[in-house]
């Protein structure tokens, strides 16, 4: 159900502009207006959420660990697992941030009946860096739609994607990519079943909308081919706010891609996929393991009142005697002092 809601939602958020631009003529609502608001949101939600994180208190050492913690100079620790310093710290949050360390060690466990078996899990991170490479180099070769001098990192990044020239226009290799990844990652979800019963429509929703972005831009660039001259002059006059409808052809299949893109957008600050910044003020992640080294106080905690045993075993005297129980005299003398 949750995939089929995800689906449903898809489809709706596809007749959109299908019926905005192809029936009602609302070019510019579509080309422009929504845009800029679908960023505003992206941009303004993301500052909050950011901000929020920021604010929020870290009274505790909690650092996930798996390693030795340093302590005697005579035990070697583990300077990625258990980071005791801020320069550790930056290296282990490289690791995880663009090679996903924790989910390249991360194990898979089944149940044959009679006993938990451990199993590697690497197909999961070879997905999900697919993914998440490909997205940044797609990202990174829109650049040439925005700036109106197309950078030479720009260029050489998009050389190297179309290396192996397949054809006339030549196929990216990332556009390949992102699909083998995105497919990975949603039929995981379908199959195996403890990833599917733990699976809500805002996995699927995810995968779905960036699946169809991929394919709407694939499409565009091998089949129906709109006027590129035309998309540059609405997302360079964007870029500069300075819009224009441009006169040339936008195919309907453009509008259905800006309009998914916009759709992420804006979901995105209010999504899963907000991790990609939130990983970075994560207190499990971001902060060393050296309770060894210095003693951490909890900022909240208040004076409590308290009774010692010396206090407790005086005030209840009478009754431990007359229950037999032996009183310990020790006690009542640092009571009584």
């Amino acid at each position: 159900m949750n995939l089929i809601f995800s689906l449903i939602v898809l489809a709706i958020l596809i007749l959109i502009p299908l019926i905005g631009v192809g029936v009602l003529g609302l070019s510019s609502l579509f080309a422009i207006f929504i845009p800029y608001l679908a960023f505003a949101i992206f941009f303004f939600g993301l500052i909050y959420r950011i901000i929020d994180w920021a604010r929020s208190p870290q009274p505790y050492k909690i650092t996930t660990t798996s390693g030795q913690q340093k302590s005697l100079s005579w035990i070697k620790h583990s300077r990625l697992e258990s980071p005791a310093s801020s320069w550790e710290v930056y290296l282990r949050m490289f690791f995880e941030v663009f090679l996903f360390r924790s989910l390249f060690r991360n194990l898979r466990a089944d149940f044959d009946g009679k006993r938990l078996i451990y199993g590697s899990a690497k197909w999961l991170w070879l997905g999900a860096i697919l993914f998440h490479f490909s997205f940044l180099v797609i990202m990174i070769r829109h650049l040439r739609f925005f700036v109106n001098e197309v950078p030479s990192f720009v260029q050489k990044i998009s050389a190297v994607d179309s290396f192996f020239q397949l054809g006339v226009p030549p196929i990216y290799i990332t556009d390949i990519l992102i699909l083998a990844g995105l497919g990975f990652l949603l039929l995981r979800r379908l199959v195996d079943a403890k990833v599917n019963y733990l699976s809500y429509a805002s996995d699927y929703f995810p995968l779905l909308l960036i699946i169809s972005i991929a394919l709407t831009g694939i499409l565009m660039r091998l089949y129906v081919k709109p006027d590129l001259y035309a998309i540059k002059q609405l997302t360079y006059g964007l870029a500069t706010f300075n819009p224009a409808l441009p006169k040339g052809n936008l195919s309907m299949l453009f509008y259905i891609h800006l309009f998914l893109v916009s759709s992420l957008a804006a979901y995105f600050p209010f999504s899963k996929l907000v991790h990609m910044v939130g990983v970075f003020f994560s207190p499990t992640r971001n902060m060393p393991n050296d309770n060894r080294m210095s003693r951490h106080i909890n900022p909240w905690e208040y004076p409590v009142k308290y009774v010692t045993y010396a206090e407790w075993q005086e005030k209840f005297r009478d009754v431990l005697e007359e229950a037999g129980i032996p009183i310990d005299e020790e006690w009542t003398n640092v009571a009584q002092k």
